[in-house]
């Protein structure tokens, strides 16, 4: 099945599933004040680890070394914010995760050496590593 659409369909469908289940146990009220406050939090501390990833990124500019990690982690807490504001709580607990600055470097982790792998050559390859020299011989 196509990814978009089980995005697009699916996670609507898990969060009203969510919004139904906890609206039930704790009120409909409280359900709501509570994806409220998650989102008002969130959004606060996704401003704080911003200004934190730019200050690190700046200290990393200025000492002439590039800074990926932060600019990775810059994209990371945006995205975490976009998920914060979104209601509902799965997205919220996705985006909560993606604030913390641990878990953040673990999936940077996880996804970079999943990528390493793929970039590395199989060992049986058929391909052979050469250079052509090209020898002029005077003409007279």
């Amino acid at each position: 099945m196509n990814t978009f659409f089980l995005i697009f369909v699916g996670l609507p469908a898990i969060e009203i599933f969510l919004m139904i289940k906890i609206g039930g146990e704790i009120g409909a009220f409280n359900t709501i004040a509570l994806i409220f406050l998650t989102a008002i939090i969130g959004v606060y501390f996704a401003r704080i680890q911003g200004i934190q990833t730019l200050r690190s990124g700046l200290i990393n500019i200025y000492q002439n070394k590039t800074p990926i990690y932060e600019l990775l982690s810059g994209a990371s807490i945006a995205f975490a914010a976009v998920l914060l504001i979104f209601p509902g709580f799965l997205t919220d607990f996705l985006g909560l995760v993606l604030l913390i600055p641990f878990s953040r470097s673990l999936l940077f982790k996880f996804f970079l050496r999943n990528k390493k792998d793929t970039d590395k050559p199989k060992k049986n390859s058929e391909i052979i590593d050469g250079e052509i020299v090209k020898k002029n011989k005077d003409e007279l």
